[in-house]
């Protein structure tokens, strides 16, 4: 059903030359509906590395690509070739992008224009894989890429029951993930409420995972507990709206709260982290403080017990994988895939709503086992290393590869 159009594609992948786990000469372009480089953009970036290593021919579109963000430089170095969408002739990328601000659909049209043009001009693709920051963003460079001249697929990096896509996409967005060679999703729960807002079952859909920033081999040694104080961090981008800082600012402001020997750090920066600070300052918390971006995950674990997340939207979160490859509790939210992860009681704890009174008895209920903090952690460390590849990237490029070379089925 999804393969129909595809059938005027013959598979150039299927005569590419293959030796030693090199796939030479396949043409694979990437293609990022973000508007910013965080880490939804990690798992396209480092798989389109590990392909270019392996020989293929490898393009990169997005809206930026300097090279200071995420592994650019590192594309750059492997020759991929880099496609910059948010661009305009003649127009100073500082007024395009206050252009964009003011009328963000006339920035995604003249993306999908450039991207058109584009791949009209370069050599037929064997695969073209868009990647999402969410499940319907990419919308529009989409319609791109499923009336073009090679095949394709999806990674969505989120799904949420805060967006939902406009009425007037559904029509597209069905045809897109129905044309899809295969969609993949980083948790079954996003697989599921795709289909619930686009109103299809979505065929030929698995979960891929996200690259992770800490050791694969072991987990981190546990950290000194000195005057018995429990050190808790909260990893992520600072916006509320989605990450639900401000819920456990107002858990923390509980008598019970302040009274115990504990800490929050809230680790990462954003959009609203004057706010969020300004918010523990009104509370009057002094066992909370923010810590900024830190580029060193494992330091954070090798000084911290647990991981407090009480986000209201995700796909699933790489701070949770990380978290738990590192040995450490984990109080997370059932929201994207945290409770495939996790199970409660065990391996973590999970609040079953994003509400203020179900993190507190979350929250209540690991503080009741702290002194088990260590073992759940160590049965965390074991879990998750049965979920998550110790490379990513590598098992999807493995998997891109394989599709590339799929005949097209017969109508």
């Amino acid at each position: 059903m999804g393969f129909r159009q595809h059938r005027q594609w013959p598979s150039a992948a299927a005569g590419r030359l293959r030796v030693r786990g090199m796939s030479v000469g396949l043409r694979i372009a990437f293609v990022s509906s973000n508007f910013s480089w965080g880490g939804s953009e990690t798992l396209w970036s480092e798989t389109a590395a590990e392909l270019a290593r392996r020989g293929c021919i490898v393009s990169a579109y997005k809206n930026r690509l300097a090279l200071r963000d995420g592994n650019v430089a590192a594309l750059a170095d492997l020759k991929v070739k880099r496609r910059e969408l948010a661009r305009f002739p003649g127009l100073p990328n500082q007024l395009f992008s206050l252009v964009g601000r003011i009328s963000p659909y006339f920035s995604h049209a003249w993306q999908a224009l450039r991207l058109h043009a584009s791949l009209k001009l370069s050599p037929r693709q064997d695969l073209i894989v868009l990647s999402q920051g969410g499940n319907a963003d990419g919308w529009l460079l989409g319609a791109i890429c499923r009336r073009g001249r090679a095949p394709y697929v999806i990674i969505s990096q989120k799904a949420t029951d805060l967006y939902w896509p406009q009425d007037a996409w559904l029509a597209d967005l069905r045809a897109l993930y129905r044309g899809a060679r295969h969609s993949f999703f980083v948790s079954e729960h996003n697989r599921v409420l795709t289909e619930e807002q686009i109103g299809e079952r979505i065929v030929n859909a698995s979960v891929a995972r996200n690259p992770f920033l800490v050791p694969w081999e072991a987990p981190v040694p546990w950290p000194a507990e000195g005057s018995g104080d429990l050190r808790l961090a909260c990893v992520g981008r600072l916006y509320p709206k989605e990450k639900g800082q401000d819920l456990l600012l107002r858990v923390l402001a509980q008598d019970k709260w302040r009274g115990r020997a504990l800490s929050v750090t809230f680790f990462g920066d954003g959009e609203q982290r004057k706010g969020l600070e300004q918010m523990a300052a009104l509370l009057g918390l002094n066992n909370v403080r923010f810590g900024g971006f830190a580029d060193d995950v494992t330091a954070i674990w090798a000084d911290h017990h647990a991981l407090v997340h009480p986000s209201r939207a995700e796909g699933l979160p790489l701070v949770l994988v990380e978290a738990m490859m590192a040995g450490r509790v984990a109080v997370a939210t059932d929201v994207g895939g945290n409770a495939e992860v996790i199970e409660d009681g065990r391996t973590g704890f999970i609040a079953d709503a994003a509400t203020e009174a179900s993190f507190d008895r979350a929250l209540e209920r690991a503080w009741q086992r702290r002194g088990e903090w260590r073992e759940i952690g160590a049965a965390a460390a074991a879990a998750i290393r049965t979920l998550v590849p110790p490379d990513p990237a590598a098992a999807l490029a493995d998997r891109l590869i394989a599709l590339a070379g799929e005949q097209a089925l017969p109508a």
